[in-house]
């Protein structure tokens, strides 16, 4: 084995160069620890500089027989992009891609084509020129989140009428059941047979209009997913991570391929809005509110995000900094600052009695010294309501989003709404997205009394009106805090359950999935599986088609990590 993984590190360092193969601990803790969940043991990882040598590096590893994983900007929150634990088959080899950051724009605009590396915020950045924006246009792209990783893990953002990331057109390799590597193109972009030859052609924007097929047959978005949400009379939820509908060889594919690009549809940009800020102690006035639009409105909102109390109390203090930090110098500089702190929390691990996350807890208690960053319009619907929702419509939808909103969640001692300046509405944004970090946070400063973090990413049944969850005591007195945020036309919630210390996570969460079973809920909603979650049969099915020789991220969604998955039936 030793032999093997040493004769394995020199062939992947004459591919990309020795500076970009690691194999201390050190210097791949970051790739190797999840950034919420998910840690182990790697022989190497390589850092391509472009995809033919990740081609070569992918093809190496595959004839070493090496499990891989495949990475981009290691921002998930089930750890399904990062090791879990040590016993993968033949040792384990991580590509990180994040060298690879380029994308073309064609069709005038109207789609692009992003290499593995591309991030959302370049995209978004690469697309305003043209009045045009990506799939999702904020929330994880705060946090340096990949286009492909995205289109890989069913990412769903915010944005109500897009629905999951999605597309059929792609090119890929895909490893065979004789240890072979297969590249696979459909783009729809004629690029040659010479795989070499066609991922330089393909980084290089190698290709004119005509090599472009308009590919109407394919889809490069869900072209259903705005009347599916609209069924709000369905018994199954609007988008989740197992939904058939939805896997189609890159979508959803969860690191089972190695997929070098994927062609993606853009969307006009907004340029006209209004934002309005709803609060409300009673919970069904937003069920009728969202089931009233979906069914009534000829058009539908743009987003509408859910937070609760508690959870805008956590995020106001625990992610104060990172809110500091988006809204001062840009998403564009968060990897960096990603990339420095897990370098600090590298080099603080290595020295004798210094305290556990210390960059958080320096991060903590520097965020003191910001002041207050949210307006007093918000501050006082914190202090009036439980529930809160930020709805952003089209600013010719405004007149009768405000009727409806009248009628609804009239100015009352249980509920009530304000326009939003453009100010305050970038500002409740931004204080929704920076809560899925907050949890984080939380844990880090205050390890003496936090087990761990259960994160639960849940979605309901279209015909849902129960949506507030009701724990059972025993499972209420287990936990410090319930935070709750989500998507909440399309009925996808974010819990995240920071639990005491002395309980049993692992108890906690497959009670918990007990209770989402009895509600027809289906989870995870817009992450993969990761090592968190069990692979529903379908999903497993389709792991076993893409990757028959189970190579390529084994392990994830808690199926078999053996070559051939050998290790039992399939749940399928």
């Amino acid at each position: 084995m030793a032999e093997r993984a040493s004769q394995l590190i020199a062939q992947l360092r004459s591919i990309v160069g020795r500076r970009h193969v690691l194999t201390s601990a050190a210097s791949t803790a970051r790739y190797r620890k999840g950034y919420r969940t998910g840690d182990g043991p790697a022989v190497a990882v390589v850092r391509p500089g472009s995809l033919v040598d990740m081609w070569r590096a992918a093809q190496a590893c595959v004839a070493a027989d090496m499990s891989i994983i495949l990475q981009a900007s290691n921002t998930g929150l089930t750890g399904g992009s990062t090791p879990d634990g040590a016993d993968y088959p033949g040792g384990l080899v991580i590509i990180s891609t994040t060298r690879l950051e380029k994308l073309q724009v064609i069709q005038g605009g109207e789609q692009v084509v992003c290499l593995p590396g591309t991030t959302l915020y370049s995209l978004e950045r690469a697309l305003r020129p043209y009045g045009r924006e990506p799939h999702s246009v904020i929330g994880s792209s705060c946090l340096g989140a990949s286009v492909v990783g995205g289109v890989c893990n069913n990412s769903g953002g915010s944005l109500i009428r897009r629905g999951p990331a999605y597309t059929q057109l792609a090119l890929f390799a895909q490893v065979q059941n004789d240890g072979t590597l297969r590249l696979v193109n459909h783009l729809g972009i004629a690029l040659g047979d010479d795989p070499e030859t066609m991922l330089v052609r393909l980084e290089k924007g190698d290709f004119s209009p005509q090599d472009i097929n308009p590919a109407a047959d394919s889809w490069a978005h869900d072209h259903s997913y705005a009347e599916h949400v609209r069924d709000i009379e369905s018994a199954t939820p609007a988008r989740f991570n197992a939904d058939p509908r939805c896997l189609f060889e890159a979508a959803g594919s969860a690191g089972k391929l190695i997929v070098f690009a994927v062609r993606l549809d853009t969307f006009p940009a907004e340029a006209d809005t209004t934002t309005f800020y709803i609060g409300t102690s009673q919970p069904d006035r937003l069920t009728e509110l969202r089931r009233s639009i979906l069914r009534d409105f000829d058009e539908l909102p743009i987003a509408g995000e859910y937070m609760h109390r508690t959870c805008f109390d956590v995020a106001d203090t625990y992610g104060r900094d990172m809110f500091f930090a988006i809204e001062r110098l840009g998403t564009d500089r968060l990897p960096a600052l990603f990339a420095a702190k897990a370098r600090f929390d590298a080099m603080a691990e290595r020295i004798p009695f210094t305290t556990a996350a210390l960059s958080d807890r320096i991060m903590q208690w520097s965020s003191r010294l910001i002041p207050d960053h949210l307006p007093p319009s918000m501050r006082r619907y914190r202090d009036r309501f439980e529930h809160h929702l930020i709805l952003k419509v089209p600013a010719h939808m405004a007149n009768a989003t405000r009727a409806l909103l009248d009628q609804i969640v009239p100015q009352s001692t249980d509920s009530g709404y304000f326009e939003c300046t453009p100010k305050e509405a970038a500002k409740a944004f931004l204080h929704r997205f920076v809560a899925a970090g907050a949890a984080i946070r939380y844990r880090a400063v205050h390890a003496d009394s936090v087990e761990d973090i259960v994160a639960l990413d849940v979605a309901l049944p279209r015909n849902n009106r129960e949506w507030v969850e009701q724990l059972p005591p025993e499972l209420e007195e287990a936990t410090i805090h319930r935070l709750y945020y989500g998507h909440f036309f399309c009925q996808v919630f974010h819990q995240d359950y920071i639990v005491k210390k002395g309980v049993d996570p692992i108890a906690f969460e497959h009670a918990l999935w007990d209770l989402l079973d009895q509600r027809d809920a289906q989870y995870p909603a817009e992450h993969n599986v990761g090592h968190l979650y069990v692979a529903r049969p379908e999903l497993e099915k389709f792991y076993r088609h893409i990757d028959p020789r189970n190579q390529l991220n084994p392990g994830i969604g808690q199926t078999s990590r053996q070559r051939g998955w050998a290790d039992g039936e399939s749940r399928a």
